[in-house]
């Protein structure tokens, strides 16, 4: 079965604990009743007025707003938007907001506009909808000035027009307030989703992000202040004390919200390690450049952890007012803080203090856009049509690695006209030959290419501790895949210092021997970091309890129920459904696990991993006609990406020959050759099919294509070299013998043939 257990979709998951409290009568989620140490929102403001004047303005004190006079930036004033088929009418009635648009029905209906979200450079809108739910309009409000293109309505998915029943209709998973954005978007949200009503009963400590979402629960704080005690208590009773939290810890206090992860199921946790409260994403493909550059909406996080200054201790405030979110100083010279040409300037170790604000540096203009250190460190990519976003791994630019990783450089992102090798040889005249060791990148994108060459690649990757933690927890995350024959890689990460190598090597052990695998992972039942105290458990969760050491069974017994309760608290997403599916088939409840990809795929029917493990369960069970049937409704959906409607085509040859309908089978196997170029396994399966259907010149065919491919694949030359050999061919064979010697000489069935080879032959 295909472990999908750290999925594409990542999203922003809450805690399901805390009290439930009614929406008021237009839909409107209530504060929290207090409690767990937090004040009531407005306490702060009193002593802290400087601070709570600049927060008042910025993004954080925009993140979560009534929709009044005051808030809403849009225009209501009785506005059509017209697009692709989209249409809604935007308008005031009797003191408040509202939008007639489609709903879930299909039918126009007047929907009011109860909050805010977000203000610059765009804002959004959010309307009540039956179970709980806030849903976040698919058309936003431009705020931007008139001369930049703004003041304007305009869809997030220009040109495009999704029918109710879509994820990503307004009305669809994808755009449910409480489960992709809540958490982030307002202080302590308390998600409380019923997985089996598939319902909210949300509520939140504090609108917005507020002072107790970065310093934690604040009523201490404030009995002390009340107090007015004449000596000092520790820390003058603050939650988080960011003094001792170090400048790792301080970066993961902004991490929760800034960065692209699987939430735990905890909620945000102040002043708590980012391993206790989610899983951070790895560099993979979709979100991220082989080379680490982002690609996908992956925030900053994975971004800085990649950085020489988040090694050299740099933290998010040291450039950034945590305040009013704005960078501290604009222009080059927020740079300068560290990097200037005056002796003993630089405040962190390993940061050069040079003069880099020069045309001896830069070699642009002095005031260009190329003389701004952000523009060449910190290039952007738009996300959501309107909002630029800097990649903050504040990298050297390296157009030389462009045409090596496929990824972007910064150069001809802004020299448009030119190729990367213009940029890159501008650069060696500029500076010289650069010498400088492998990139991590150039690794990454070569294993993407040829991926014989996973292990010894990612082993080099994940043991070179002079690699960012990030990269090495991607290595352990690819090798993972290979299940078994990564373990050796593997073992040593399990005791790597840093908790993200941990928690993502764990998966690597998760089908070997039981008695193997206890040994291994046993010992992990007491990190102290939960994400890899739950991946552990999720290892283990075929492992009947009675198999534990005495000592350690009532320990796995309360972690597997709590880690349970956890996902089921986060299923609120097909992500968190198959999740809590794949815990649920390894314990071996596969009809409650088939339940739980079902309703997944309600979510979202083009969500094809959880399609891809209810085939494999169904198959299993003999249940072919409903895995057929499921196949079939995949390959049918016209949005599907083209490798997984691949993967779906194949799966659906593979059951079809099974069924005995070889002559169809032929066809989808066909579409799933010309989807997936890379892998030579189905051009493999193509030939012998064709070969036992006796069409021996279409099934050389299909091999030589897939070896076209993949050159060096040993099971493509081996049934070349079968097919010509049976036909007495022998010239023809033995270029394909000559051929797998060089590339496998240790194949078991080269050495079975090779008596007959022998002699030159």
């Amino acid at each position: 079965m295909i472990n999908f257990v750290l999925v594409a979709l990542l999203a922003l998951t809450l805690c399901s604990n805390g009290i439930a409290r009614a929406a008021d009568e237009v839909g409107r989620l209530p504060a929290a009743t207090t409690g767990e140490g937090y004040a009531p929102q407005q306490t702060c403001l009193g002593c802290h007025a400087e601070q709570s004047g600049q927060w008042q303005h910025s993004d954080h004190g925009w993140a979560l707003r009534d929709a009044n006079a005051e808030n809403v930036l849009g225009n209501f004033d009785d506005t059509r938007f017209d697009e692709a088929g989209v249409k809604a009418h935007f308008y005031r009635k009797d003191g408040g907001y509202f939008v007639n648009i489609e709903g879930e029905d299909g039918k126009p209906a007047d929907f009011r506009i109860l909050y805010t979200f977000g203000h610059q450079p765009l804002q959004q809108y959010l309307v009540a909808l039956s179970r709980g739910r806030l849903q976040a309009l698919t058309i936003a409000w431009d705020s931007r000035p008139e001369g930049q293109g703004g003041q304007r309505w305009f869809s997030l998915y220009p040109g495009q027009r999704f029918i109710p029943g879509d994820p990503l209709h307004w009305t669809g998973r994808y755009q449910n307030w409480n489960a992709m954005c809540a958490d982030c978007h307002s202080t302590r949200l308390l998600k409380q989703y019923d997985d089996k009503q598939d319902s909210f009963a949300s509520t939140w400590k504090e609108q917005a992000v507020g002072c107790q979402s970065c310093h934690g629960p604040g009523q201490t704080h404030v009995d002390w202040a009340t107090a007015k005690p004449a000596g000092s208590q520790a820390n003058k009773g603050l939650a988080v004390d960011y003094k001792a939290l170090g400048s790792k810890g301080v970066v993961e206090q902004c991490a929760y919200c800034h960065s692209r992860r699987q939430g735990l199921g905890t909620g945000q946790l102040p002043g708590h390690p980012q391993l206790d409260q989610s899983l951070p994403a790895t560099l993979r493909a979709g979100l991220y450049h082989a080379d680490g550059q982002i690609d996908g909406e992956v925030y900053e996080f994975g971004s800085f952890i990649q950085s020489k200054m988040y090694a050299a201790g740099v933290t998010c405030t040291d450039c950034h007012n945590p305040h009013t979110t704005k960078v501290r100083i604009e222009g080059n010279g927020l740079c300068q803080q560290c990097h200037n040409p005056q002796p003993n300037t630089a405040r962190f170790a390993g940061l050069q203090a040079k003069d880099y604000d020069s045309p001896a540096h830069h070699h642009h203009a002095a005031g260009s856009p190329g003389a701004q250190c952000a523009n060449c460190h910190m290039p952007t990519k738009t996300y959501m049509v309107v909002d630029p976003r800097r990649d903050h791994s504040l990298r050297i630019p390296r157009p030389d690695l462009a045409g090596q990783t496929d990824s972007p450089d910064a150069c001809t992102a802004c020299h448009q006209d030119q190729k990367p090798a213009w940029a890159a040889a501008a650069i060696e005249q500029w500076f010289g030959a650069p010498k400088r060791p492998q990139h991590y990148g150039q690794a990454f994108h070569a294993v993407q290419a040829d991926p014989s060459t996973t292990l010894s690649r990612l082993g080099y990757l994940l043991a070179d501790k002079a690699n960012p933690a990030i990269v090495r927890a991607t290595a352990a995350d690819q090798l993972a895949d290979l299940g078994p024959a990564a373990s050796s890689n593997l073992r040593w990460a399990l005791q790597d210092p840093d908790p993200l190598i941990r928690a993502y090597a764990v998966s690597g052990f998760s089908s070997v021997p039981p008695e193997q695998r206890l040994k291994t992972l046993l010992p992990l039942l007491e990190d102290p970091s939960l994400a890899v105290r739950d991946e552990a458990v999720r290892a283990m969760a075929d492992i009947a309890p009675t198999q534990l050491p005495q000592a350690s069974q009532a320990l796995f017994k309360a972690l597997a129920a709590d880690y349970e309760q956890r996902l089921r608290g986060n299923a609120d997403l097909p992500g968190g459904r198959l999740n809590l599916a794949v815990l649920l088939s390894r314990q071996g409840h596969d009809e409650q696990a088939m339940e739980q990809y079902r309703q997944a795929l309600h979510m979202d029917p083009y969500f094809t991993p959880a399609r891809v493990n209810l085939v494999t369960l169904a198959s299993g069970a003999q249940r072919l006609d409903e895995a057929e049937g499921l196949l079939r409704d995949g390959v049918a959906l016209d949005k599907t990406p083209v490798a997984d409607r691949g993967n779906l085509a194949y799966m659906l040859a593979l059951l079809l020959v099974e069924r005995g309908k070889a002559e169809e089978a032929l066809g989808w196997i066909e579409q799933a050759a010309q989807a997936l170029p890379g892998n030579p396994r189905i051009r493999y399966n193509q030939g012998l099919l064709l070969s036992r259907m006796e069409r021996r010149p279409e099934a050389l065919e299909a091999l030589r294509s897939g070896l076209q491919q993949s050159p060096d694949d040993p099971d493509l030359l081996y049934s070349l070299i079968y097919l010509h050999a049976l036909a007495g061919e022998r010239q023809q064979a033995f270029g394909y013998v000559r051929h797998m010697r060089e590339v496998a000489p240790d194949d078991p069935r080269l050495q079975a043939i090779e008596p007959y080879w022998r002699n030159g032959q």
